[in-house]
């Protein structure tokens, strides 16, 4: 895949960085983040957990942790998250944005049958009843519910996971967003209904010129997908490129090592390698590149100074030997 530059994007965030007082962490749970998403384009956001992957993608709808210090800037379509009133706020979640988490049943009121989940948006908006009932009807069908008329008067448990995480796209999809956050919508389900899920979403992309940021903590999910790919470390960008780029020549070792931490089934393919140590904490700062006490190739300037994310070939990397030819 290639990065469409022709429209303007859909989501920019620039230099985000989101902060807890200084009893509540150590270090910053966001610092410095900044990308961007155009319209009809898949673009990845990955890391292990605690990276601060869902923080950034919950910004974009203005959540936000409690008491967190805000910098930079969020903008969709032009408009500046972070400035936003309450009232603004809620236009863009019902209108420019919608979001898919990774657990569907956590998404949906289980004593309601699922038109009324489905609707009651639309309705919100102004949408007459009727409508809302055949636009819904619509949305269920385009993600391959059987029935979607009788599917209307069932409640959350009458559907299989891979079901329910079909709804909450469709419902995502009712108020045709400009953009979709997805974070990590497949982790909760089997890995064929995780095929169906993401062929779902490239398909649903492709024709709604949607922008789509997807949120997984799988590399080569990512790589497969996406036009590009963001590698988060401990709340930072720490390597960004087209996904092909990323896959076949890895600048950080980070990103390196989650590609080595994937299984092969090609001949001859090495075992699967973990990462060494654990990610960094909120509780810990670390002086220099938060990565270096887990990296094989770290030298002394590693854990004194915190690399600048810089252009290295194609695409950015925050590393001080990116342009060495580093292996996992």
């Amino acid at each position: 895949m290639t990065e469409r530059t022709d429209r303007a994007p859909v989501l920019e965030i620039e230099d985000l960085g989101v902060r807890l007082d200084g009893d509540r962490a150590a270090r910053p749970i966001l610092d410095g983040v900044t990308l961007t998403v155009r319209p009809g384009e898949t673009v990845g956001l990955v890391g292990e957990s605690g990276s601060g992957k869902s923080v950034a993608c919950r910004s974009v709808l203005g959540l936000l942790p409690s008491g967190a210090h805000v910098s930079g800037r969020i903008r969709v379509a032009g408009q500046d998250v972070l400035t936003m009133d309450r009232a603004a706020l809620a236009a863009l979640r019902t209108r420019r944005v919608a979001m898919v988490f990774q657990d569907p049943r956590a998404s949906v009121n289980p004593l309601r049958r699922i038109g009324d989940f489905l609707t009651e948006g639309l309705r919100a908006a102004g949408t007459p009843a009727a409508d809302a009932t055949a636009r819904a009807v619509e949305l269920l069908g385009a993600v391959g519910i059987r029935d979607p008329r009788g599917a209307l008067r069932r409640r959350p448990h009458e559907f299989s996971g891979g079901m329910l995480q079909r709804v909450v796209i469709a419902a995502a999809l009712a108020a045709e967003p400009a953009l979709l956050v997805a974070d990590e919508p497949t982790t909760a389900l089997d890995v064929t209904t995780q095929a169906e899920i993401v062929s779902l979403l490239t398909r649903l992309r492709a024709e709604r010129g949607t922008g789509l940021l997807f949120v997984t903590h799988d590399l080569e999910l990512a790589a497969a997908i996406c036009d590009r790919v963001y590698v988060m470390y401990a709340g930072r960008i720490v390597e960004t490129r087209g996904a092909d780029e990323l896959f076949d020549r890895p600048r950080h070792p980070y990103t390196a090592g989650l590609l080595a931490c994937a299984p092969s089934l090609e001949a001859g393919a090495p075992p699967p390698r973990p990462i060494p140590g654990r990610p960094v904490s909120l509780a810990e700062r670390a002086p220099g590149c938060a990565f270096a006490a887990r990296c094989a190739h770290a030298v002394p300037r590693c854990t004194a100074e915190v690399p600048v994310l810089a252009r290295h070939g194609d695409g950015l990397a925050a590393c001080h030997r990116a342009d060495e030819g580093i292996t996992p």
